[in-house]
């Protein structure tokens, strides 16, 4: 169960018969198995819940829409407009350069 053998099962109830008593042992051992049988209840109770709920949450699950791509025009950056040439300048350049 927890990698106690035998020999130490046997040793850990030596212990508790000597320090707790032989009158008192069979009551202690017997509200020890009623909370762990309570303790393995509310486990099982928790784990069933959390199983519910995370059904019920993939269920309502809507699949997200589609996106559907357009073409966007092109917008020029602050940076791109402020190197931007005017198209009468630009004329004037190629002129003067040819």
């Amino acid at each position: 169960m927890f990698g106690i053998g035998m020999p130490e099962m046997i040793i850990i109830l030596v212990i508790a018969l000597i320090v707790i008593g032989p009158h008192k042992l069979p009551e202690l051992a017997k509200s020890l198995g009623k909370g762990l049988a309570e303790f393995k209840k509310a486990t099982e109770d928790f784990q069933k819940n959390v199983q519910e709920e995370s059904r019920k949450s993939d269920d309502k699950v809507v699949p997200p829409p589609q996106v559907v791509a357009t073409e966007q025009p092109h917008v020029a950056t602050p940076t791109q407009a402020a190197h931007a040439v005017p198209a009468e300048q630009a004329e004037s350049r190629s002129k003067a350069v040819s």
